[in-house]
């Protein structure tokens, strides 16, 4: 069985990749020709197997069509933000010099200076609906090279929660492992079409949103902009069954209205911890089930799932094995007894090798196949998984552990807070004290806060100061930089 990311791709598909924007679609076979004719064109200007290929695009469906004939070169993504200036972009690409950047016209100028800085030829995109490349002197090839299933694909770093980002390389195999995993846990089939709302830069975006699409053999619309706005017209318009995001982009979205119809199945909700009030109210809101699932870059994105209806949904969890076997192990890496809090441990066909030229984070995360997560979490006999934050994230408070999630939870049962992330400060006295930062949605007293809080928390565990905040701060795919808090918070 092939385990190359061209064999997720359906020729025989009616319908595969959709702008809404530009109003325009694409057959499975045309994404093949689009994906193709662009691989033979970066072939032509000298990438080969093995090089590594810096990608500064915009959002939409020409980012698609070169992530994957980047892929189809056997050559190895890096997908950039191109909010990121020109040293940071320059950072990111040094860890493996690409061989090439590929630019669209919008961002030309940020991934362009990065580009020169490195010494790295710069190409720019002609995003439509035939991405090509615009130097006229970009040769082509007349063949490409078999498809490699063990080939390097998608080099991407960690969000860096918890201290330096890492290198993560991604295999095809690993793609499609998980691409699969997440169509069959869902039932996709070609009857169904995703919403892409996370970035293309993040796996998320990338195997949930697109590969898992392609996967089932249906469709993905793809918008060129990110607007929480106009997502139910586009949903309706082209038939869309279902989306997946971060919390954060799903408390963006307008509520759907009442009347609305279309295909709408369910929402997925991934990639950033969700409170079980905030799942009551997103699903209200959104008027189909929502599911929590549990990924991380190392497996290649998903790892845990609830399930669909009428399959139990157990909020405050992150649901079964979905694509990854999971344990919560000790330090001695043997796994705990049901009910005891542990690290997330997990194996399968989506967990990479190791990280990239890291030696010592390797020996500390992977042994035998194992993925060291860094959660800390339980199982159920039945095997459900609750988490209860990251280790490093553990507030010590003159020897107490604190999960800050916990905290959380409980400030956003106040109707009056929309947003609380807890977090530790350094503290002469207790090591650590506990602060937290609120958005609120209504009025409230700081000391009904505390008060509520200490209903629901032993002393030791209410915050010892909040901050009240317009937003929290967040990285460009909506995650918490939780150990970063105190550092801003006291700009």
């Amino acid at each position: 069985m092939r385990s190359d990311v061209s064999s997720i791709l359906r020729s025989t598909a009616s319908r595969a990749l959709v702008d809404p924007d530009g109003g325009w679609e694409l057959t499975g076979d045309e994404v093949v020709q689009r994906v193709d004719a662009l691989a033979a064109q970066l072939a032509g200007a000298g990438v080969e197997p093995g090089d590594a290929v810096g990608l500064v695009l915009d959002h939409g469906p020409s980012a698609v069509i070169a992530f994957l004939a980047v892929l189809r070169c056997n050559s190895i993504a890096i997908p950039l933000n191109p909010q990121l200036h020109d040293h940071e972009m320059s950072v990111h690409l040094s860890r493996m010099p690409p061989k090439l950047v590929v630019l669209d016209a919008a961002v030309r100028s940020a991934g362009g200076n990065a580009a020169s800085e490195l010494g790295v030829p710069a190409v720019t995109l002609m995003a439509d609906s035939e991405p090509r490349l615009e130097q006229a002197d970009s040769g082509r090839v007349d063949r490409l090279p078999a498809p490699d299933g063990n080939a390097i694909a998608l080099l991407l770093q960690t969000s860096g929660t918890t201290g330096r980002p890492k290198c993560v390389p991604i295999r095809q195999r690993n793609l499609v492992a998980s691409a699969n995993a997440i169509a069959a846990g869902y039932s996709l089939s070609e009857r169904d079409t995703s919403y892409c709302v996370m970035p293309l830069f993040h796996v998320h975006g990338l195997v949930a949103s697109v590969l898992a699409a392609f996967a089932a053999g249906g469709a993905v619309v793809v918008p060129q902009r990110l607007r929480p706005s106009v997502v139910w017209d586009h949903a309706a318009a082209h038939d869309v069954t279902w989306l997946s995001a971060v919390p954060t982009i799903l408390g963006k979205l307008p509520a759907r209205a009442d009347t609305a119809t279309g295909p709408l199945r369910f929402v997925r909700s991934c990639s950033s911890a969700l409170a079980p009030t905030l799942w009551a109210t997103l699903e209200q809101r959104l008027g189909v089930p929502l599911v929590e699932a549990y990924g991380m870059t190392e497996a290649t994105h998903q790892m845990t799932s609830n399930p669909l209806p009428p399959a139990e949904r157990r909020p405050g969890t992150v649901g079964t094995s979905a694509g990854s076997v999971v344990r919560v192990v000790g330090d001695d890496w043997q796994p705990l007894p049901a009910g005891t809090a542990g690290e997330v441990a997990v194996s399968g066909p989506g967990v990479v090798d190791g990280y990239l030229d890291d030696e010592q984070a390797n020996t500390a995360s992977f042994r035998d196949g194992w993925f060291r997560t860094g959660d800390l979490g339980r199982l159920s006999a039945d095997g459900y998984l609750t988490l209860e934050g990251r280790l490093k994230e553990l507030i010590n408070r003159g020897g107490e552990k604190i999960a800050p999630r916990e905290i959380d939870e409980a400030l956003l049962e106040h109707p009056a807070v929309a947003e609380a992330v807890a977090f530790g400060r350094p503290e002469a006295k207790w090591g650590e004290v506990v602060e937290v930062a609120v958005v609120l949605s209504g009025p409230v007293s700081l000391g009904a806060l505390r008060q509520h809080c200490s209903e629901r928390l032993a002393p030791f565990k209410v915050p010892s100061r909040f901050h009240f905040v317009d937003t929290i701060p967040k990285g460009a795919t909506g995650k918490v930089q939780r150990t970063s808090l105190a550092d801003v918070l006291a700009r």
